[in-house]
């Protein structure tokens, strides 16, 4: 045991230290980044996974870029008035709303997204192309066992 009573060896405040850092400055260079076309991140997602994913229903929006349907509503609002998408009533189910990409919307995303996909290869440039494959095999690997092992906390939790 160490000083501060945890396992010698264990490594995992350190780690969690590092990603975090790490996590904070790559995602400056995005924010930045996003900010110079006048668009805040939850913005820009929206409009990137509509460019990269097409037309989605408003509810799974949220549930793929992790943001509550109010703030979904919010920002879709938003990039409706800038004319960058719009919305439209599924034809099968009048209770379901699509968003999807204008074409100023399209246009703009042809435009800045080669930009955006340069501005993440600076922020990531500190490892080579190996190192950035074993950080992707690595990540996926703890973020998967985190996962798994909030679920199981949950579950137990429950039972008690």
């Amino acid at each position: 045991m160490s000083a501060t009573g945890r396992p010698s060896g264990d490594r995992s405040l350190e780690l969690f230290t590092v990603l975090s850092r790490a996590h904070n400055w790559v995602n400056a260079h995005a924010v930045r980044d996003i900010r110079r076309y006048r668009l805040n991140p939850t913005e820009f997602g929206i409009l990137e996974l509509l460019y990269h994913k097409g037309p989605m229903p408003l509810q799974q929006i949220g549930e793929k870029i992790l943001i509550s349907s109010g703030n979904i509503t919010y920002s879709v609002d938003k990039l409706e008035q800038k004319q960058l998408l719009v919305r439209r009533t599924a034809p099968h189910d009048r209770r379901v709303t699509f968003a999807e990409l204008s074409e100023q919307g399209r246009q703009l995303l042809d435009e800045i997204f080669p930009q955006h996909e340069q501005a993440l290869r600076r922020a990531m440039a500190g490892l080579s192309a190996e190192e950035q494959a074993q950080a992707i095999q690595l990540l996926k690997k703890l973020g998967l066992a985190a996962q798994e092992s909030f679920i199981l906390q949950a579950e137990l939790s429950r039972r008690e």
